[in-house]
């Protein structure tokens, strides 16, 4: 029977004592080119897949790493002045990015590992040589290569490791995070996103709203809008930027039309979700209904454009369609109803929209118009379908087990207003509302 061989760790110390010869080489051209650094560094990057030789593996491993990547460092500068060679360069970079990858696998679920990285100043040496290789001005895959293995390195340097998480921000932030979240290349955005996803806090949230740090926040919005398989940038979003309202209302503020449907899908995704919120999430929910509720105030006649066939398109009636949507659903939750019952002329301003648009319906044919085809024959294409039925939804929610609500839309003879919606209509779903009835012939249901 064949002699079982040599356990993977057993060759840690002559890797490291290969590494600590390469580390001295004058550059790291000049080191990638002998004899067997480069496959050194890969070795010792397939090593640290296992956790036994991670686990053993010396501060002084992590030193010579440093030496190399610093002095890349300075090389990489020496070539944005003189042009280096393209061999020359590429050759480089080969040898930056296996660095990039030994260390990323190093400190995989490895705090000791992660903290003699962050004492030795590996993040600020990293950040720095990341920013030089956004400043090079060539098209090498070993370049992409470079710049995706630091940002994995960064990503698994600051996974619980809060110390590490601060280090990188304060080092990163703003410039590095928008480079990179601007970068043409999608892997460089996902790892950048990915690294911003794990520092990101409720206390750094709040950065974001100084003086051009917007612009990061915006960037995330943008990533997804563009990749919307972008798992980091949704989480970014839903997170953390939804969970500071101040931040909310400001990125709303600079968005075009188009970036605000997006950012109103987004929180209704985060309002549909079925997990339990705690008492400080449902108060920045309820800030964020209170805005929301006050922008459709203020833009809900919009919609009216859409009587036109020539403004089917008009995006700020499709924007002002997207918040009744988030509304109605916000609505439809008993722990954010009451906030919103109360909100001064949310109802009224239900009841008018919906007297205008039933109004507008009458008047000329038009997609507010009753339509009774019963033909069942492919659906209608157009923005404001089901515009009146979840203005109705809106009102019977705000109804729901509320007296003072009910009696008011009495009072604004919204009950016939809406027993006349209340129809067969393609281009509204009928909804029976009967919470909205007088207060006393009032049956209570659940909101819709």
């Amino acid at each position: 029977m064949a002699a079982a061989g040599p356990e993977p760790e057993a060759a840690l110390p002559a890797l490291a004592q290969q590494l600590g010869l390469a580390a001295r080489a004058e550059r790291p051209s000049e080191a990638s080119s002998g004899p067997g650094c480069l496959e050194t560094v890969r070795r010792l990057t397939g090593l640290f897949r296992e956790a036994r030789p991670r686990e053993m593996a010396e501060e002084s491993m992590f030193q010579s790493l440093l030496k190399i990547l610093t002095k890349a460092s300075c090389e990489m500068e020496l070539t944005c002045k003189d042009s280096m060679e393209l061999i020359t360069l590429d050759t480089c970079l080969l040898l930056v990015a296996e660095c990039f990858r030994c260390l990323r696998n190093a400190c995989v679920r490895c705090a000791k590992n992660q903290d003699v990285m962050r004492n030795l100043g590996l993040i600020e040496v990293s950040v720095h040589l990341i920013q030089l290789l956004h400043g090079l001005e060539v098209e090498q895959e070993s370049l992409l290569a470079a710049l995706r293995c630091s940002l994995q390195f960064l990503g698994n340097l600051a996974a619980g490791n809060g110390d590490s998480q601060n280090s990188i921000w304060k080092c990163a932030f703003p410039d590095l995070f928008l480079s990179c979240l601007n970068h043409h290349d999608e892997k460089i955005i996902t790892y950048c996103c990915m690294v911003l996803f794990t520092c990101l806090n409720s206390e750094k949230v709040r950065e974001l709203l100084e003086h051009n740090n917007l612009n990061v926040a915006l960037a995330v919005l943008n990533i997804y809008r563009k990749q919307l398989e972008s798992e980091w940038s949704f989480l970014i979003v839903t997170d953390h930027l939804l969970k500071c309202p101040e931040l909310v209302k400001a990125m709303y503020a600079k968005l075009s039309n188009q970036e605000r449907i997006t950012l109103l899908e987004l929180i209704m995704a985060k309002i549909s979700e079925k997990n339990s919120m705690s008492s400080e999430e449902m108060a920045v929910l309820v800030n964020d209904a209170e805005f929301l509720a006050s922008l459709f105030q203020e833009k809900c006649h919009d919609v009216l454009k859409l009587t036109s066939a020539a403004n089917t398109e008009d995006e700020e009636a499709i924007v002002t369609i997207r918040i009744l949507d988030v509304l109605c659903e916000m609505t439809s939750n008993n722990e954010q109803l009451e906030h919103l019952q109360t909100c001064p002329g949310l109802l009224e301003t239900a009841v008018d929209t919906l007297q205008l648009t039933h109004l507008a319906g009458k008047q000329t044919t038009n997609i507010f118009t009753a339509t009774h085809s019963m033909t069942g024959e492919g659906e209608i294409s157009h923005p404001a379908v089901g515009f009146k039925s979840h203005l109705i939804r809106l009102i019977g929610n705000l109804c729901y087990k509320n007296k003072e609500n009910q009696d008011k839309v009495y009072r604004l003879d919204g009950i016939p207003l809406i027993l006349d919606n209340c129809s067969i209509d393609d281009n509204n779903p009928c909804i029976l509302l009967s919470e909205v009835a007088p207060a006393e012939t009032t049956v209570q249901r659940l909101p819709v």
